[in-house]
């Protein structure tokens, strides 16, 4: 899934961030593959859902409708499920369920900015004949580094995955990185722009490395609804060409915190 970066309204929740926090401003991850340092308040629930369609050069298309809770468990702390349906052919399965909570350890330190770590596990409930799914149990650690240059933010993940299994259906170890920017265009509408990449991996499923770009427009319908869609490209190895569209809902808060 792209999990992912905030564009507009991620700069809007950080300058009002800096003077009185409105826990009920969305915190878009989506739509990109990165995600920002930023957590949702205290008790409160965040949804982000969306539509992406893949297809590779002379394949049918896949349909893949993942969403993400969010629920802030502390002032530095969130708890993130994942779960995915994914539509192939006359076919439709469940991805594999994820878990992982984001733990900010700096605000605007020196070179890391506000910096947080993810770490996250993927369990095996996905459905393999149809491509939903690698079968295996995997252990993830993310770590995310996210800026404000000015009105335009900037986040840069380095992400590692290692995976149970025999590395036939899937390879053992994993890596990714990505470079997202997102920034106002006017008025409620803004841009999100991303680089990311899957390096190379080796075994009986190894794959050639991957790099694509992604791009698309957002809109803050209001404070606690964004909406996005847009495109993703590919620049090296097998990218299938893809269009996404989604929206991010702040619930509201769930249970009451002491401060």
């Amino acid at each position: 899934m792209k999990s992912l970066a905030a564009a507009l309204v991620l700069i809007a929740a950080r300058a009002a961030a800096q003077a009185a926090p409105d826990p009920h401003a969305v915190q878009p991850e989506r739509p990109t593959v990165a995600t920002h340092a930023g957590t949702v308040a205290p008790g409160w629930l965040e949804i982000e859902a969306g539509v992406e369609r893949d297809r590779f050069a002379g394949s049918p298309a896949t349909l893949s409708t993942p969403i993400v809770f969010k629920l802030g468990l502390a002032e530095r702390a969130q708890l993130s499920i994942l779960a995915t349906t994914l539509h192939a052919g006359s076919s439709t399965g469940f991805g594999d369920l994820a878990a992982g909570v984001k733990w900010r350890m700096f605000e605007d330190a020196k070179v890391l900015g506000d910096f947080a770590l993810l770490p996250a596990v993927k369990l095996p409930t996905g459905d393999k004949n149809i491509g939903a799914g690698t079968g295996t149990t995997d252990v993830s650690v993310l770590a995310i580094s996210s800026h404000a240059l000015g009105p335009v933010a900037l986040d840069v993940n380095v992400g590692y995955t290692r995976r149970g299994g025999d590395g036939s259906g899937a390879p053992r170890d994993a890596s990714l990185w990505t470079i997202s920017f997102g920034g106002p265009v006017v008025s409620r509408l803004g841009w999100v722009g991303e680089l990311y990449g899957y390096p190379g991996t080796s075994g009986p499923a190894g794959q050639a490395p991957i790099v694509a770009v992604l791009a698309g427009p957002t809109l803050l319908v209001t404070p606690w609804l964004a909406l996005d869609a847009g495109l993703i490209a590919r620049v090296s190895g097998p990218q299938p060409r893809a269009l996404y569209a989604g929206t991010v809902y702040n619930v509201g808060r769930i249970w009451r915190t002491r401060h």
